[in-house]
């Protein structure tokens, strides 16, 4: 069974309808991907799943969201972080006047219940994935560069423990260097055992981490399949990579409406 089920799940701003009968599996253990262009409802998944959507004024109108076969419907967003499930939102996020140290406690905080001694030995896992936050445990959060802070968001959602890590669009803003850097480390944690839900814009990039995915298109899931024939996809490669036929940059067109994923 897989540890995550969105089922048929449609999702409301008021009048306005961010997603339309949605379904995806994460299978345990896999690192999956969910492309599409601004506005198509990406971010609004991962908050359903978090259930922090109520923060943005949204509203789930039908379906339902499992994980490991239990409901999340219902659940706070504490209760979605202790049962294993934690995300990094877009933009970092991080609590800017605090030190680095105390960002990484405050991930902590809503563990699953663990002894102090797990939670030191999270810290350490996480000193090691990312050395920097160790070197500069003392520093204001705030004064990091962009690619430090993705690292201590990072770090700070590793200190729960999750099970299952969604990340919201975690290159945005980065220089391709240190986007690659992180692409590394999400292979690392997701090699460690944790399963990853990917939202991400840099279709490259995100097609070579994960082994499935979705391409949403308006709210509703336009494609679907393995990451390597989607990447390999002349509809997917025009949209998303910006390659043609010919390997040349595709020209400047109106883009054509993706066809809707048949089983």
């Amino acid at each position: 069974m897989a540890s995550l089920q969105v089922r048929a799940l449609s999702i409301g701003y008021g009048p306005v309808r961010a997603l339309r009968s949605v379904s995806l599996d994460v299978p345990a253990g896999a690192v999956v991907v969910v492309l599409g262009g601004n506005g198509a409802g990406k971010s609004t998944l991962l908050r359903a799943v978090s259930r922090t959507l109520t923060f943005h004024r949204g509203a789930v109108t039908d379906g339902s969201i499992s994980f490991d076969g239990r409901p999340l419907d219902g659940l706070s967003p504490a209760q979605v972080v202790a049962a294993g499930v934690v995300q990094v939102p877009e933009g970092r996020q991080v609590f800017a006047r605090m030190t680095v140290a105390d960002n990484l406690r405050a991930g902590a905080l809503g563990a699953r219940a663990g002894s102090r001694g797990e939670v030191a030995a999270s810290l350490d896992r996480v000193h090691q994935l990312f050395p920097v936050l160790a070197r500069r445990a003392r520093q204001r959060a705030g004064l990091l560069s962009g690619g430090e802070q993705q690292m201590l968001a990072l770090g700070r959602a590793l200190m729960a423990r999750p099970r299952l890590l969604l990340l919201d669009e975690p290159s945005l803003g980065l220089a391709p260097k240190m986007a690659a850097t992180i692409a590394e480390t999400v292979t690392e944690i997701n090699a460690a055992g944790t399963s990853v839900l990917l939202v991400e814009q840099n279709a490259a990039l995100a097609l070579r981490l994960a082994s499935h995915a979705y391409v949403l298109e308006v709210g509703e899931v336009a494609l679907q399949g393995r990451a390597a024939e989607l990447a390999a996809s002349d509809e997917v490669r025009r949209r998303y990579l910006g390659i043609t036929d010919e390997g040349a940059p595709a020209p400047a067109e109106a883009p054509r409406a993706l066809r809707r994923w048949s089983r």
